[in-house]
């Protein structure tokens, strides 16, 4: 699970968006970046036409382990490239089959078999756009955000009329809050693909760098253009609108906009996260319960679960809470050493193992740079009496300017305890 790209990102959710430059969240994730924690996510940048999947372009929308002809799509990929595993084109699109497979569900398991089926060129300095591009992919999704980026600049330098190759690339700086390049990008998708395009991206750089009411204008005139009318496009747009109606501490608004976006699109886990991560931070925990599912398929959705469960009292919270201490020692003895941003929420927001939660936020931190980290992380130091601790955080706030109700009631109190203990945070 992505840690870095569930807040974007989710710009990952459309599993065939991963050629056609739609977007394509994950997760995701989760995690990365999902993300995050999926972390992430592909952002949509089409230009002046709709790009659609290629022939050879896998669409899976459910697991490998599904009965029907996806998996035998799937199965039939795995078998071409077990045949020839030095051939890239058989490679890449079974790397790519699987890689997004991960991001669909989740699980950093298919992100090791795209590395797999990428190893033979894991060092490769010639590889073409496509290869590059991936492999850029495959290395973020393990939180390589450097050498993944590299990859993504290669495969632009190669092909730089590829709109999504542009979009990770965006997603990247932003998730790493190099805000001047996530600019320069913007200026760049202009100049190739026009304004229209370009002012998708400027609109999310708006409400994370503390002008939420502009994203907001600017992201409705978009959503009203009749290029945009596509359901991806809308379903995509319509996490970013609410997300900057949740920023701009217009709660109600954002929530409307899930939900009807997630009426559109039952099976988004990126707008289903959203809202239950909302309505849980609003108290309203048997909305989040019924939002997160009876059986949770994420270990995001899982733990949101479990904080709307812990809020009813409802007598589900030891078995959810031993599901996911299940998941998460299944993942240590696969040594999946990611950190992710379910574990994160588990150790300090329901509380689990504060010390050990502040501690992994450090590390995160120095990976990554996203609102829900920055959240998690003040709320350890808080609650530890560590407000110093959490200086990174008061840096990129000033570095980024972005600005939202909960993060900045949290870093008024940090900055009350820290004159109260006498020490600067």
């Amino acid at each position: 699970m992505l840690t870095g790209f569930e807040s974007f990102v989710l710009k990952m959710e459309k599993i065939q968006q991963l050629q056609t430059g739609r977007p394509a969240w994950l997760g995701q994730v989760q995690t990365l970046m999902a993300a995050a924690c999926l972390v992430t996510s592909a952002w949509p940048a089409m230009a002046q036409e709709r790009f659609r999947p290629a022939d050879t372009t896998v669409v899976l929308r459910a697991s490998v382990h599904a009965q029907g002809s996806q998996e035998a799509s799937l199965r039939s990929l795995e078998k071409a490239w077990r045949a020839q595993t030095n051939d890239l084109d058989a490679a890449l699109a079974y790397a790519r089959a699987v890689f997004v497979l991960g991001l669909e569900e989740g699980d950093l398991r298919w992100f090791g078999s795209a590395k797999a089926a990428l190893a033979p060129w894991w060092q490769a300095s010639d590889l073409p756009a496509e290869g590059f591009f991936l492999r850029g992919l495959v290395k973020q999704g393990f939180h390589e955000f450097g050498a993944g980026l590299q990859d993504i600049d290669r495969a632009i330098a190669l092909e730089p009329n590829h709109p999504e190759f542009w979009s990770w690339r965006f997603a990247l700086h932003l998730l790493v809050a190099d805000m001047d390049a996530a600019h320069r990008d913007c200026d760049d998708m202009a100049r190739l693909f026009g304004d229209t395009e370009a002012s998708v991206y400027r609109a999310i750089l708006h409400y994370r760098s503390g002008q939420a009411q502009l994203a907001i204008a600017s992201l409705k005139a978009i959503m009203a253009k009749v290029d945009f009318q596509d359901k991806d496009w809308q379903d995509w747009l319509g996490f970013h609108l609410g997300e900057a109606y949740r920023v701009a501490g217009q709660n109600e608004e954002a929530i409307k906009v899930w939900r009807k976006q997630l009426k559109a699109n039952t099976k988004s886990h990126l707008l289903r996260l959203s809202l239950a991560q909302l309505l849980n931070h609003l108290g309203m925990s048997r909305q989040a319960r019924e939002t997160a599912g009876k059986e949770p398929s994420t270990d995001a959705l899982l733990m949101q679960a479990l904080l709307a469960s812990r809020g009813l009292q409802d007598g589900d919270e030891q078995h959810l809470a031993g599901l996911f201490e299940a998941r998460t020692a299944a993942q240590a003895l696969r040594q999946e050493s990611l950190i992710e941003r379910p574990k994160l929420i588990y150790l300090i927001d329901y509380g689990k193992d504060l010390q050990a939660g502040l501690e992994l936020s450090i590390a995160n931190w120095k990976l990554q740079k996203e609102p829900p980290d920055a959240v998690l992380f003040v709320q350890a130091a808080l609650k530890l009496k560590q407000a110093q601790a959490a200086a990174p955080v008061l840096d990129w706030v000033k570095q980024t300017g972005y600005r939202d109700p909960q993060l900045d009631q949290l870093l008024r109190e940090l900055t009350q305890q820290s004159s109260a203990m006498g020490v600067r945070p």
